[in-house]
């Protein structure tokens, strides 16, 4: 089944694009600060731990090294380059570690949700259960900041046919499951309204295991990919995403090549230094009329 919550325009045809101050490129940066259970509850579609028997000290412990030494890099190296980041957030983590919940909170990050725990799925929930899971996140959010809950990228990827509807439900306003654009996407949902803003696969520091690369090859993919985008966005403007994991690029060996890579960008006129909230708001404000009038027009 296609998915049909998208309709198709090639890219080069569309309503030009253009980003606050006439920025070719809107950038954002996206840490994913997680919190991965150490002995997680029933599995119930994959095992987050592979190693068994639980609990799997080696692959807990890699990822416990993010939030104990590699954030703190990242929050360090963020500061330098005046980067205000939005958090890939499982909301245990600002739960379990109040002190990073408080050094966000005190550089002002953006937040988007990625569940409560990264070993908790959402694969295979009946809708009901999946929209209280949403909901539990919502209230949890608010609980801990006094606001609403603006993005959502599902935890560990693990969306449903429903995630769309249920999200914009609970009154989210952008979404990051889909990776099919350099540009936000308007998402047909049951509800209310809905925008993807492009969050990245292939420029996210997981191909270090993926691919068995190292720091200087990620800070090559970044600097190549960004010479690309801001060139063509002299004529349709992009988003880049860069996608982080403190417990990777947060090690000692890594940091001095994302350090190398962001100052490459920064160096640039017309980069907007954007959070997801920023993105989708001004799209939503700014350039969807002119995409759905476009869209209506070739249908």
């Amino acid at each position: 089944m296609e998915p049909d919550r998208f309709s198709y325009s090639p890219i080069v045809d569309r309503p030009r694009l253009v980003w606050p101050g006439g920025a070719r490129v809107a950038l954002w940066v996206v840490p994913n600060i997680e919190h991965y259970e150490y002995l997680p509850g029933p599995v119930k579609s994959r095992n987050p731990w592979p190693r068994t028997p639980h609990p799997d000290v080696l692959g807990y412990s890699i990822r416990d090294y993010g939030n104990r030494v590699g954030v703190w890099r990242m929050f360090e190296l963020m500061d330098r380059h005046d980067l205000r980041c939005t958090v890939s957030l499982n909301l245990a983590n600002f739960e379990h570690y109040p002190e990073i919940f408080a050094a966000c909170e005190q550089r002002r990050w953006d937040y988007m949700c990625h569940g409560i725990y990264n070993t908790q799925y959402l694969w295979n929930l009946p809708e009901d259960e999946e929209r209280a899971v949403i909901a539990e996140c919502v209230a949890t959010y608010r609980r801990l900041t006094g606001r609403q809950l603006a993005g959502w990228f599902s935890p560990a990827v693990s969306n449903t046919l429903n995630t769309p509807d249920l999200v914009a439900e609970a009154g989210i306003t952008y979404y990051c499951d889909f990776y099919h654009d350099d540009q936000p996407t308007p998402l047909k949902v049951r509800h209310g309204r809905l925008i993807t803003v492009p969050y990245s696969m292939d420029l996210n520091d997981a191909v270090l295991y993926r691919y068995s690369s190292e720091g200087e090859e990620f800070a090559r993919m970044i600097v190549d990919h960004f010479d690309t985008v801001w060139r063509e966005g002299e004529t349709q403007g992009r988003v880049m995403c860069i996608a982080l994991h403190p417990y990777m690029m947060g090690q000692p060996h890594r940091i001095k090549h994302l350090d190398r890579a962001l100052r490459h960008i920064l160096a640039h006129d017309g980069v907007w230094k954007a959070t997801g909230a920023e993105i989708a708001e001004w799209y939503a404000a700014q350039a969807l009329a002119g995409l759905q009038k476009h869209l209506g027009a070739e249908a």
